[in-house]
């Protein structure tokens, strides 16, 4: 089953620009004034609307997983802020994280 998590942003249209140019993500607009960003079967709906009563953030990670994942980062990792460099981990994926426009951790994985 997908998850679709909804998220504050700072800027609609600078999350838009961020998620199809440097990450290379599809973007739509979406319902009641919001964005939703998608990779593979991966997705994220943005909104600036407060509906928390707080700044955008979170204290973990956004897990995407991605077929291709050598790929994917030798197509983003001169454009993006990335959080830490494509690697074999431990627990038997290969991935590498990324920070967003709006200071959110993205980590894009692929089982070895």
């Amino acid at each position: 089953m997908p998850l679709s998590p909804l998220l504050r942003c700072n800027d609609l249209q600078k999350t838009r620009e961020h998620y199809r140019e440097t990450l290379g993500f599809e973007v739509a607009d979406s319902q009641q004034a919001t964005l939703t960003v998608h990779l593979d079967d991966n997705r994220i709906v943005f909104t600036e609307q407060d509906l928390w009563g707080h700044s955008p953030q979170c204290s973990g990670t956004f897990y995407f997983v991605i077929a291709d994942v050598d790929g994917y980062f030798e197509r983003v990792r001169e454009k993006a802020d990335i959080a830490w460099p494509l690697q074999d981990m431990p627990y038997g994926s290969r991935e590498f994280g990324v920070r967003d426009c709006n200071g959110y951790f993205l980590a894009f994985t692929q089982a070895r």
